[in-house]
């Protein structure tokens, strides 16, 4: 019998409904345990999922992909929004080295590590490598939210969090272009399609973050003004959808409008009152999304998947964690004479490195789409969330007082 689109609506709102419900219960029971709420988000999945079969939505389905790339979209937006310029460049350097070579670093020893592990072509080693190889503005962001430590600290971990995002991103389509015959997996050719739809997206997103920020908060121009919300939402998903309509990253466009928006001041566009507005708005709204995203991911785990690769999933996440960050950091900090990092504010760079949202999104859209090894690739995603949040997100605290850098406790 053919479903009617009534009963698809009321599906819909059901399994919102459901997610919604059970996301709220799992937060509350994350506050009281001091836990991070994305770990009890997936725990909560699993349970509403696997254990009373509550939502059966499918990682292909147009629902969840739409779901995923909706809230990585205003997940990045909203990580480019809370980055300050002028903080920015005191510790430039070291979140530029971070975001890229950091990244292309972690990609190559974890994928060198997978590819070992899982017997995996190169190819594919290193596209499981690129979805996990950036950190999440989602966990981290909250996290330092109750945790007071180093300004500089702070915001170069937050800062990279959100560019490393669209770097991971930017790699993984560009090898998912090479492992689906659309393009030769030549280096060369692969870092100037890097360079090419990165610069791009930048341009693309600046370009239109100032254009609807101008229309907003001109005094004289300022046409949007009564339509803040909403003309932000739609430069998130605008500057995304014609980053990707261009052939360049909308992962980074959307990044770059965040980016300008939550500094139009040093632009001249003040938004005055509306800056509390909006970010009650993003608040709400992404937590909502990483909310939908991780139930929805925990209801999706194949256990008898997860079984048949659980021990090469956990080396390769503990040699992400405890060998390829680490150098990562190093590499990235030690040449960065300007800051003159102290080695405990490097060890806490080395510890803060949650896996979430946009891993978790990557990972999804590739077993939407039927990509090879896919099922691998879920599992050690799935595992890297969950090791790195449980383990690292709920000892950041921890670890920023033993090490002294806490605002309180400077040394």
């Amino acid at each position: 019998m053919e479903t009617t689109t009534t009963e698809i609506v009321g599906y819909l709102m059901q399994l919102l409904l459901i997610v919604v419900g059970t996301g709220m219960i799992a937060g509350i029971v994350a506050k009281k345990l001091h836990l991070p709420d994305v770990a009890l988000f997936i725990l909560a999945g699993i349970v509403i999922g696997q254990g009373f079969h509550w939502i059966h939505e499918s990682n292909g389905s147009l629902t969840n992909q739409l779901i995923l790339i909706t809230g990585s979209v205003l997940i990045l937006f909203d990580g480019g929004r809370n980055i300050r310029l002028h903080g920015l460049k005191q510790v430039g350097w070291t979140v530029g080295l971070l975001s890229v070579p950091g990244v292309l670093v972690t990609v190559g020893i974890v994928g060198a590590a997978i590819h070992w592990l899982f017997g995996l072509e190169w190819l594919y080693a290193y596209l499981c490598s690129a979805v996990i190889a950036s950190t999440d503005p989602a966990s981290i962001i909250p996290v330092f939210r109750q945790v007071r430590i180093r300004e500089r600290v702070r915001e170069t971990v937050e800062s990279e969090s959100a560019f490393n995002d669209a770097t991971g991103s930017i790699l993984t389509f560009a090898l998912l272009a090479a492992a689906t015959g659309n393009s030769a997996l030549n280096a060369g050719a692969i870092t100037i399609d890097f360079l090419r739809t990165g610069l791009g997206g930048i341009g693309i997103g600046c370009a239109i973050g100032y254009a609807v920020v101008f229309l907003v908060s001109h005094f004289r121009f300022g046409l949007l003004r009564d339509y803040t919300v909403i003309a932000m939402l739609g430069t998130a998903i605008g500057a995304y959808a014609i980053g990707e309509m261009l052939n360049f990253s909308g992962y980074m466009a959307t990044f770059a409008a965040g980016l300008i928006w939550g500094n139009s001041g040093s632009f001249n566009l003040h938004m005055g009152d509306k800056q509390e507005e909006m970010g009650h708005f993003l608040n709400n709204i992404t937590g909502l999304l990483r909310m939908l995203i991780f139930i929805l991911l925990g209801s999706q785990v194949n256990f008898g998947i997860m079984a048949n690769y659980l021990w090469q999933s956990l080396l390769a996440v503990i040699i992400l964690m405890f060998i390829a960050r680490p150098i990562a950091v190093l590499i990235s900090a030690l040449p960065d004479v300007k800051s003159r990092w102290t080695f405990k504010e490097m060890v806490f760079m080395m510890w803060v490195r949650e896996t979430g949202v946009i891993p978790a999104a990557l990972a999804g859209m590739l077993a939407g789409i039927g990509v090879k090894h896919a099922d691998i690739i879920s599992s050690v995603t799935f595992m890297a969330v969950m090791l790195t949040i449980v383990l690292q997100a709920s000892t950041t605290s921890w670890v920023a007082r033993k090490l002294g850098i806490t605002v309180t406790s400077r040394k």
